[in-house]
């Protein structure tokens, strides 16, 4: 009952404008029932944004998601289902706004690496292909998260942030894409060749 007064709360007016004293009244309890749960107001909101990730990490995939072949679609429409839950109103402030803020950059990175970093990795393997060197794929992955994240902070901010989602994971689909044309030029010998018809151009 705490978390969830506390989650409704820290939605609707922020962690600042929301006080230990506006949740126990909201749940119902003592002032000294929050804090027998939870050493600190930053404690409590950690709880509630270490929920709100669960829960969209473990959102189910869609049937026809499930349909997608190509390692560049899956993951931008992955991006695309993390964007819009994770700036749909009552997430936005508290993952996106006040999150960093309270919590520090770093750990809220941390987070993010605990419940998205395993599948960031999996996907990145599949985009580069089995032959990638596992350097490669860390490396990728962090590179995606990171980019995954600032598009993230770009759609709270956004006055539409539906369609700011939809055109960066578009942008995000097609960085990938173009990625993974590049692994497959390097596995097959081919890096810095141009194609066919502009090496023709040069002779």
């Amino acid at each position: 009952m705490i978390v969830a007064r506390a989650r409704s709360l820290f939605a609707a007016s922020g962690f600042d404008a929301t006080s230990i004293d506006d949740i126990a009244e909201a749940a119902g309890v003592a002032k000294g029932g929050v804090y027998h749960h939870f050493a600190s107001k930053e404690a409590l909101f950690l709880r509630v944004l270490e929920d709100i990730q669960a829960e969209i990490a473990a959102a189910p995939v869609p049937p026809e998601a499930l349909k997608v072949r190509e390692p560049a679609e899956q993951i931008a429409a992955a991006t695309l289902r993390y964007l819009l839950a994770a700036s749909a109103p009552e997430s936005r402030r508290v993952l996106l706004i006040d999150g960093p803020a309270v919590i520090g950059w770093r750990k809220w990175r941390e987070i993010d690496d605990r419940f998205f970093g395993a599948g960031a990795r999996i996907a990145m393997k599949r985009l580069l292909g089995e032959a990638a060197a596992a350097k490669e794929v860390e490396l990728m992955a962090h590179l995606l998260m990171g980019a995954i994240m600032e598009a993230a902070v770009l759609c709270a901010s956004a006055e539409d942030p539906q369609t700011t989602a939809q055109d960066l994971s578009s942008a995000l689909r097609r960085m990938l894409l173009g990625m993974a044309r590049e692994s497959r030029l390097e596995r097959e010998g081919g890096r810095g060749r141009l194609p066919p018809r502009l090496e023709q151009t040069q002779g």
